[in-house]
């Protein structure tokens, strides 16, 4: 299953709307989707994990800032 995973760079600042960054990945469930963030991205703070459906993916990658991580 793809998440969509919605996180501030640093743990150290208070989170800003305008911070917020997005990352894309496959994991079986949102248990290790959250897993695997924590763990290549220790200094990340994760605010929302979205489990993507097939028609919300194939709308997600229609766009340019599309890229689905690898770990």
């Amino acid at each position: 299953m793809t998440f969509k995973v919605y996180y501030q760079p640093s743990k150290k600042s208070n989170p800003k709307r305008e911070n917020t960054h997005v990352m894309y990945f496959e994991a079986k469930d949102e248990v290790e989707a959250r897993h695997l963030v924590e763990t290549h991205f220790p200094e990340c703070n994760v605010e929302f994990i979205e489990a993507l459906d097939k028609a919300t993916l194939e709308y997600e990658k229609q766009s340019v800032n599309f890229k689905l991580t690898e770990f």
